[in-house]
């Protein structure tokens, strides 16, 4: 009788977790920082030569990031959690404002992970820093 409540009990547990990168889910880890779970996407294109949010020039190769609220020059090191691939970047810009995405890398960032051809892919975003360079 045990046995179908802990199949039970591991199910909800597992959606629960899927549920939580979908939707941005956050956590505090005990040194203060936080970690951001939700898809990542990636930009470039058009973009290339733009401005972004804080002025700069988006550049294809620079390892930077558009966050939502973060501020600028935030530093967070970006899991791709399909392949455990990880890259640093800095948010310089704002975004990405489709549903369900906590963040657009720029081209560099997305190719140093392995995510191009996938598009968007789920991730673990760690804050290492804030308004630093």
């Amino acid at each position: 009788m045990r046995t179908p409540t802990l199949i039970i009990a591991s199910l909800f547990l597992s959606l629960s977790i899927h549920n939580g990168l979908a939707s941005g889910r956050k956590t505090n880890q005990q040194d203060g920082t936080s970690i951001l779970y939700g898809k990542a996407s990636f930009y470039y294109g058009k973009w290339i030569g733009r401005k972004t949010a804080n002025g700069e020039i988006y550049r294809r190769a620079d390892m930077t990031a558009a966050h939502k609220t973060l501020p600028f020059n935030t530093r967070l090191r970006v899991t791709n959690l399909r392949n455990g691939r990880t890259v640093t970047v800095r948010v310089n810009n704002r975004g990405p404002y489709i549903k369900g995405r906590i963040i657009d890398l720029s081209l560099a960032a997305a190719e140093e992970i392995g995510m191009v051809k996938a598009g968007v892919v789920p991730v673990k975003a760690e804050v290492l820093s804030g308004n630093k360079k």
